[in-house]
C-alpha cells in the first residue's frame, strides 16, 4: 500500500517563470536516468526480491522516497511553466504553439498536459519501461543502481550549472545531496551482501566451474591505442581472489570466418554461392520436411 502526503520532500519554487528551462528539466524526470526510472527500477527491484527483510525493506524505502522525486520535478516544471505558452509569446508569433517552439519550450506541455510537466525527456522522448534493471540478482541490481544514480547526479550538477534561478538550485541542491546518499548507499549494501556471504564479486556468483577459465583471466588488446596496458588492471589478482588479470596484446581469433549458410530462396536474399557454414547438423527442424521457413510462416499465419 502507498499513501500519498500532501507536501513536497523538498520545496520546489522558483523566483520566476522559465520555459525553456523547464524543458532541459524534462530529462530529470523522463530521461533514461531520470527519476522515473530509478522510481521504477526499485519498485520492481524490491517487489522481485525474494528475501524479506533488510535488503527488501532498503529497496522499498529508496523506491518510494523516488516516487516523490518524480512529484517534486513534476511540480517544478508545472510552476516553471506559469504564463506559458499565453504570457511568453512573442507578438510577432500569433499562434501559441508556434511560439512556445520559438521560445524553446517543450510544446507537449502545453497541448498535451495543459502547462504541466509530462512523462518524456528533454527531447520530447516517451520514457520507457526499458530504461530499468530488476532481475532478481541483487548484486546485479544494486551495481546498476550505483551507476544509475552516478548518471542521475551528473546530468543534475549539469543542469545545476544551466539555472541563475535560486528556488531552482534550492531544490536541485537537495536532488544533488541525495544522489550523494544513494550512491554511498548501494555502495555500502553491495559490501553487505558480500559480508553476508550472499555475493561475491562477479555476479552472478555461479557455473564457474564449468566455463572457459582459459579466457577468465585475459584482457584483450584490441584497439591500435596502447596505454590500456599501463593501467594497474593489466596485470594484478582480480579483486575476486580468484583469477590474475594479464593484459593480451592483439589476441588472435578463435573462430572460422563469419559465414552463414546460403538464405531459403522464398526469402528472397541476395546470394551468389558458394555458401557459408551452417550447423554441424544440417537444416533445422523447421526446414526439415519440404517446406522452408517462408511456408511455416505462411502456414501459421493462414
Amino acid at each position: 500500500m502507498f499513501r500519498h502526503t500532501k507536501h513536497l520532500q523538498c520545496e520546489a519554487k522558483p523566483e520566476a517563470p522559465d520555459a525553456l528551462y523547464a524543458m532541459k528539466l524534462q530529462e530529470l524526470i523522463g530521461g533514461a536516468y531520470g527519476e522515473m526510472t530509478v522510481t521504477m527500477q526499485y519498485l520492481f527491484q524490491g517487489w522481485n526480491c525474494r528475501m524479506e527483510g533488510k535488503y527488501k525493506d532498503l529497496i522499498m524505502d529508496v523506491a518510494t522516497e523516488e516516487i516523490g522525486h518524480v512529484e517534486m520535478l513534476a511540480t517544478m516544471v508545472g510552476r516553471l511553466l506559469e504564463g506559458a505558452p499565453a504570457d511568453t509569446v512573442a507578438e510577432a508569433v500569433k499562434d501559441p504553439a508556434v511560439a512556445a517552439v520559438v521560445g524553446g519550450m517543450n510544446p507537449q506541455q502545453a497541448i498535451i498536459a495543459g502547462g504541466g510537466a509530462v512523462p518524456t525527456d528533454s527531447a520530447g522522448t516517451p520514457w520507457n519501461g526499458k530504461y530499468i534493471v530488476a532481475s532478481g540478482n541483487l548484486l546485479a541490481d544494486f551495481r546498476a543502481n550505483v551507476a544509475a544514480e552516478a548518471q542521475g547526479r551528473l546530468q543534475t550538477a549539469r543542469l545545476y550549472n544551466m539555472t541563475d534561478d535560486p528556488g531552482v538550485k534550492e531544490m536541485l541542491q537537495f536532488n544533488l545531496a541525495r544522489d550523494t546518499v544513494h550512491q554511498n548507499m548501494w555502495l555500502a549494501a553491495i559490501e553487505e551482501l558480500q559480508e553476508d556471504g550472499l555475493e561475491g564479486e562477479i555476479a552472478p556468483n555461479a557455473l564457474m566451474d564449468v566455463e572457459n577459465q582459459e579466457h577468465a583471466n585475459t584482457i584483450w588488446g584490441l584497439s591500435d591505442g596502447t596505454a590500456a596496458a599501463q593501467g594497474r588492471w593489466a596485470s594484478r589478482p582480480a579483486p575476486d581472489g580468484e583469477h590474475e588479470l594479464r593484459y593480451l596484446d592483439q589476441p588472435d581469433p578463435l573462430g572460422g570466418p563469419a559465414s552463414v549458410p546460403p538464405p531459403d530462396p522464398k526469402l528472397y536474399g541476395t546470394f551468389a554461392g558458394p555458401g557459408g557454414q551452417g550447423s554441424a547438423k544440417g537444416a533445422s527442424k523447421a526446414t526439415k520436411g519440404g517446406k522452408g521457413l517462408a511456408d511455416k510462416v505462411k502456414d501459421a499465419l493462414e
